[in-house]
């Protein structure tokens, strides 16, 4: 039973509340019986098993304009006050509307399960596994994008309340020692993302609920070549489109390909791993907080895989796939979160810069020669104090108060 096509409207604003009433309810259910899940694969269902599903998809929904509008809210709250610089505004207004295409995309996926002419004739009523994965990438970008900037905020906060330390923070990421373990982070963050987005197509797909085994599928590692490119799925005469529409629509290669992307994550995180254990520039040049970090991803990628095998092997059950899908954010979320502790914040880094120069430069018109780290410190605070000031005095200083809304405009 699919419980992601029971609404079939999509209204924003007056669809935020479930029918109330005998009459609603009979008007919902009769919409639904027209769909072509009713048809196909839930002739049977009574009114009361349609309220079920109906509120599993309308608390979906809730929870999704709750979510924007816990982002919306408070965005032109702190925009209209001018509480924040105008690039973390530009910032939070593209989360806004990412949020708001989520919604978009959501009904865009549900609407492909409603019509018979969006799927082909004969299969199961379903999603489409394209839309459903645009709708599952953009949910994770629009996380990541949150998550990376409430980062960017900590961290910059963090390199401010000490910049004589924080330049030699920097001056060690910077070096060229640590360039290749910075590039290998990114690109391991693409393919976490790349794995999952093919995670989405698999469930899309239900290829889940083939080949449930590990590592084999079938007699061998891989099912016979004539399967995984088959004439079924090309739509051309000449079969221009027969690699990529296998690759995205044959339920067989969309397993395979999940699985080679997941050990391919699996093995970069390892080798990634043993790069920081065994080489003696990286034991010595990577901060501690980057060592932890690497540690955090070891021990969500094990995870993860241990998931992925368990939700293969038991057919799928709703609790193992749901871990599974929240496994693949978290991996990201470590794999984001190393990347801030090794990444060079550019406005950070030029912040400090002008800080330290203005500590530095402030005593020596003053006819102090030497002057003391404390002084150094104090002078950097109130340069810092007196810069922000001149653009809204009341702001910074029920900024300094709170010792927040500083950072927050950088």
């Amino acid at each position: 039973m699919l419980h992601s096509l029971s609404i079939t409207e999509w209204k924003p604003v007056t669809g935020s509340l479930p029918p109330t009433s005998a009459a609603e309810w009979q008007s919902e259910f009769a919409k639904y019986q027209s769909s072509p899940e009713y048809k196909l694969l839930n002739p049977n269902m009574s009114l009361d098993e349609f309220k079920s599903i109906y509120y599993m998809e309308w608390a979906h929904r809730i929870w999704g304009r709750l979510v924007g509008l816990s982002i919306v809210v408070p965005s032109i709250y702190f925009i209209a006050r001018r509480k924040v610089s105008a690039p973390m505004a530009a910032r939070i207004l593209g989360i806004a509307g990412l949020i708001g295409f989520q919604g978009f995309l959501g009904w865009w996926m549900v609407k492909s399960g409603l019509k018979d002419d969006l799927f082909a004739p004969g299969s199961q009523p379903r999603v489409s596994q394209y839309r459903l994965t645009a709708h599952l990438g953009t949910a994770f970008i629009c996380y990541t994008a949150m998550l990376w900037n409430g980062l960017s905020i900590l961290r910059a906060h963090k390199l401010l309340a000490d910049p004589t330390a924080a330049e030699k923070t920097l001056s060690i990421i910077r070096s060229p020692e640590l360039k290749l373990f910075r590039r290998s982070v990114a690109g391991l963050a693409v393919l976490v993302f790349c794995t999952a987005m093919s995670g989405g197509l698999v469930a899309g797909l239900d290829a889940g609920l083939i080949y449930n085994e590990f590592p084999k599928m079938g007699l061998g590692l891989t099912p016979p070549k004539s399967e995984l490119f088959s004439d079924f799925y090309s739509h051309t005469a000449d079969n221009s489109d027969l690699w990529w529409r296998n690759m995205l629509e044959n339920p067989s290669l969309v397993q395979l390909d999940h699985r080679i992307l997941a050990t391919t994550t699996f093995t970069s995180v390892m080798a990634l791993w043993a790069y920081t254990k065994f080489s003696p520039i990286l034991r010595k040049m990577l901060p501690a907080a980057a060592k932890k970090g690497m540690h955090g991803v070891v021990g969500f990628v094990c995870l993860q895989v241990a998931l992925g095998i368990s939700t293969l092997i038991y057919l799928v059950p709703l609790p193992l796939a749901s871990a599974h899908q929240a496994g693949s954010l978290a991996l990201l979320t470590s794999v984001v979160i190393l990347g801030g502790r090794v990444w060079v914040p550019g406005r950070a880094s030029k912040l400090v810069a002008q800080q330290l120069a203005t500590a530095r430069a402030a005593p020596l018109r003053g006819g102090t020669r030497s002057p003391s780290l404390e002084n150094m410190r104090n002078n950097v605070a109130n340069g810092l104090q007196r810069r922000i000031s001149r653009g809204n005095h009341d702001t910074v200083h029920r900024a300094s108060e709170q010792g927040i809304r500083p950072i927050l405009r950088t």
